[in-house]
């Protein structure tokens, strides 16, 4: 007892002496270390990398920027330190800061763009980076750089699509991602995009399709400071050459307002950022074609008139959550749509279309090295087709299309759209996952499409003496309403294995609503090592599964069918113009859509391997090889065609064309990349890349059907996409600081095309009949080149104030050597027009741009 009372006194003792020499010696204080990172015109960059570095030998500490551009390390001891931002698309910026014996300000890291991004950075400064994400056959190009290219009439998509693989695209077409979720337009204007980016990542497990398939684009954010751009884009047809179809030059013109104003909203780090874009275009559509009164070449007028309004309010919550609202609203016209090569201007249709839209967006950091992002958008689409005139339509093939347009269609759509995803970052991993709801909608067609009727003639010596091969026509009750629903979930693991290798696994579910296949699991790896101790080279490769989807068209017919209230009817050899001879239509056989039993998802296997090399400094070369194969594609059959030796009578007499969706298709692709990235030389800094390619399919899609239904063996040919020879050169050159010459030539070699008899061989309705021993696709069209250029000039506002308001003149030329690039070339040999082009490509054109930045 002695012994306990003795050591807990000389323990009180002790603690006593160290609580009064802790007192006598104060705690270090500690700060909190607060700024915001943003681009060269104001604008705040949410999710950009700042590391704190440097202070009193501490390690290094890592923030994201919330939806506001803002950051923030707590508990930051007295000292010297770095601030270094770095952000996809600009050049990395470190700020240097005393902290201590003060609370030091605000700071704000200004980044400087990239211009086109340098994918593959050397080092420390040199070397390899062996990120998933990192390829160099990727393209990612900033608003500068926007800016500086050709882009008719503004629309950046337009020009950078040209760098997609066609094969790549799914059934509805490329797949559009905006700010991380996929959506059918940007909805903001074009001087509120920031960056758009192609074929990056590629086996991504978070995407539905491959990086060649998709383009991805990021919107600004509010600004801190108040900031503004208005553009004005003009273009008359006084200035362009004339159209090697046109008689006369018509006179068009096109007018573009456009503009965005961002900056802080009340009182805290609240922003905004609204944009608006009117288009107000007069153009004029070309008529080639033959009627019996002879050759028709005629201008068409197409007025057009779109209004697109957005509007964005960012607000932060606490220091963890951005909460961001974007309200869009369009409004679109169109007048005389349809009128073109052989359609005469009697087929044309007027149509109107009127969207709005709503998008949530909650940013939450959990922790520092996890975050959280999930988006809802919602929204309505009113869309009208009206016929000019409802007169039965006549089509005599590659000739002339003349008669009603019998386009009538009214479509109404209430959808949203919701992403969810997860980042952890924890020692070696990145791992990530999330789901999606790419599509839940409500879809609506009020169809009278086709309800006068078409009547169908091989040739013009057919149309002449009254002896169509086919009329087609619906009757009946066209209204169907339906939902529409896509989900999809993905997980996804980046492993950095070793300084110079990099693994990422992923795996993903797809489900679509209307098909009985829910075994749509797929995989996805790819890899990046960097071989040998001498950095600069890194070998890249990957393989993954990509599920199809089918748009709604192909489940509307297929409803339509079953709730039998819309009849489709298709009579062979039909009397004209009366072509029952006065029996009632609805004793006719009727034609239906269905899906093949078994029905299965397409999938498209791609792989691939490259070898990318930086030769100097900002400057790389990348050679890639990506292969593909294509299992289950769509393709459609007339499962009720007249079967051989005869093709005379229908198997089942009660119906007409039975078309049939199956998914028996198949695809194989092959290409090599070569490119050139960076500062190329010492005045062009852009890419160049050449790609030879092959790919061979025995389907164009959902809708197409075979020549032959009993023998598909001359499907198997060259696809409609396939071209062995692709250049392209996108960049800009800068001479000195007078101005600027953006560039874009494109060179491709030729496209093939059907030879087809022109004649209903096989008593379908059809006239796709090809000569017997002759496959799909085995006539070739000529190539293409075109080469756009656009000189820019900056005039600062204020004297010797380089960063303050500028004005910037810009005049760009869209096939500035005015080659001919024929089109549309005719394989029907019972045309007249057989072998020939009835249509060609834009001459050269001319478009003014002003812009004023404040």
């Amino acid at each position: 007892m002695t012994v306990f009372l003795r050591s807990t006194a000389i323990t009180l003792a002790l603690s006593f002496a160290i609580s009064a020499l802790s007192a006598a010696q104060p705690a270090p204080v500690r700060f909190t270390v607060t700024g915001s990172v943003q681009d060269q015109t104001g604008g705040m960059l949410a999710g950009a990398q700042v590391v704190l570095a440097g202070t009193a030998g501490t390690p290094e500490r890592t923030a994201t920027t919330d939806g506001s551009g803002v950051f923030r390390f707590d508990d930051v001891p007295a000292g010297t330190c770095d601030l270094r931002a770095t952000y996809e698309g600009f050049k990395p910026g470190t700020v240097r800061l005393r902290v201590g014996p003060k609370p030091p300000g605000r700071q704000k890291i200004v980044l400087a763009l990239a211009n086109v991004k340098q994918e593959i950075t050397v080092g420390d400064q040199a070397g390899v980076n062996t990120a998933a994400g990192q390829n160099r056959d990727a393209i990612s190009i900033d608003q500068k750089m926007l800016a500086e290219l050709p882009a008719f009439d503004r629309n950046y998509l337009g020009a950078v699509s040209r760098l997609l693989d066609p094969a790549a695209a799914a059934t509805a077409g490329t797949t559009l991602v905006v700010d991380g979720m996929e959506a059918r337009k940007i909805g903001v204007s074009a001087s509120a995009i920031q960056q758009i980016k192609i074929n990056q990542d590629p086996y991504a497990a978070e995407f539905a399709r491959p990086g060649s398939g998709r383009i991805e684009v990021v919107t600004k954010s509010g600004a801190e400071a108040y900031r503004g751009e208005f553009n004005f884009t003009f273009r008359d047809a006084r200035l362009d050459a004339k159209n090697a179809f046109a008689e006369t030059r018509p006179p068009e013109q096109k007018r573009i307002f456009e503009g965005s104003v961002s900056g802080p909203l009340g009182h805290g780090r609240n922003s905004f950022l609204v944009s608006v874009n009117r288009e107000e275009q007069d153009l004029q559509a070309i008529v080639f074609a033959l009627d019996p009164s002879g050759q028709v070449r005629a201008n068409v007028p197409t007025p057009q008139r779109t209004l697109e309004i957005s509007a964005t309010v960012t607000h932060p919550i606490g220091k963890k959550h951005t909460m961001s609202v974007r309200a869009t609203f369009t409004k679109e016209s169109n007048q005389n749509d349809g009128v073109g090569g052989t359609s005469l201007p009697e087929v044309a249709s007027s149509a109107s279309d009127h969207e709005e839209e709503i998008i949530y967006s909650l940013q939450t950091m959990v922790t520092p090295k996890l975050v959280n992002q999930f988006r809802l958008m919602a929204g309505q689409d009113h869309q009208s087709t009206v016929s000019v005139s409802q007169r039965p339509r006549i089509v005599v093939l590659d000739a002339f299309t003349g008669g009603g347009g019998q386009s009538d269609v009214y479509e109404t759509e209430h959808h949203f759209t919701l992403n969810e995803t997860l980042a952890w970052s924890t020692g070696r991993h990145l791992l990530k996952t999330g789901f999606a709801i790419p599509d839940w909608s409500r879809r609506g067609f009020d169809d009278r499409s086709n309800f006068g009727g078409t009547f169908s003639f091989a040739t013009l010596d057919d149309y002449l003496a009254g002896r169509p091969y086919s009329f087609t026509q619906q009757q009946g009750d066209g209204r169907l309403v339906f939902m529409q629903k896509i989900v999809g979930a993905f997980v996804q693991d980046e492993i950095a294995v070793r300084r110079n290798l990099s693994v990422v696994l992923g795996v993903r579910y797809d489900w679509l609503s209307f098909f009985g296949d829910a075994n749509n699991i797929v995989p996805r790896a790819s890899f990046a090592w960097a071989p040998g101790k001498k950095p600069g080279t890194v070998v890249r490769g990957g393989i993954g599964l990509f599920n199809d989807r089918a748009g709604e068209g192909p489940i509307s017919d297929v409803l339509h069918s079953q709730q039998g209230r819309l009849f489709r009817y298709v009579l062979l050899d039909p009397g004209y113009p009366d072509p029952t001879g006065g029996t009632p239509l609805a004793s006719q056989p009727t034609s239906i859509v269905e899906l093949s039993p078994g029905l299965n998802i397409p999938h498209t296997l791609q792989f691939s391997l490259g070898i990318e090399r930086q030769i100097a400094k900002g400057t790389t070369v990348a050679i890639n090889y990506t292969g593909a194969r294509g299992y289950d594609l769509f393709r459609s059959i007339d499962h009720n065609a007249p079967p051989p030796p005869l093709y005379l009578v229908r198997p089942d007499p009660a119906h007409g064309v039975i078309r049939q969706i199956q998914s028996n298709g198949r695809l194989v692709s092959h290409s090599l990349q070569m490119t050139v990235r960076g500062k190329i030389t010492r005045f062009f800094n852009g890419s160049v890349q050449y790609v030879l390619g092959r790919a061979m399919n025995d389907t164009n899609g959902i809708g197409s059907m075979p020549a032959n239904n009993y023998d598909l063996s001359g499907e198997w040919a060259r696809a409609n996409s396939d071209q062995r020879h692709r250049f392209d050169l996108l960049g800009s050159f800068k001479p000195g600081p007078w101005f600027t010459l953006g560039v874009a030539l494109s060179l491709r070699s030729g496209r093939p095309y059907n030879l087809t008899l022109g004649r209903d061989v096989y008593n379908t309705g059809s006239a796709n009949a090809r000569p017997a021993g002759v496959p799909r696709n085995s006539l070739v069209g000529p190539g293409s080149a075109q080469l756009d250029v656009r000189w820019s000039r900056e005039v600062p506002l204020r004297k010797g104030d380089d960063e303050g308001p500028k004005l910037t003149i810009g005049l760009d030329a869209f096939n500035v050597l005015n080659r001919v690039n024929y089109s549309g070339y005719v394989g029907n040999q019972s045309s007249p027009f057989f072998g020939r082009a009835i249509s060609a490509g834009p001459p050269r054109r001319l478009q003014l741009s002003v812009t004023i930045e404040m």
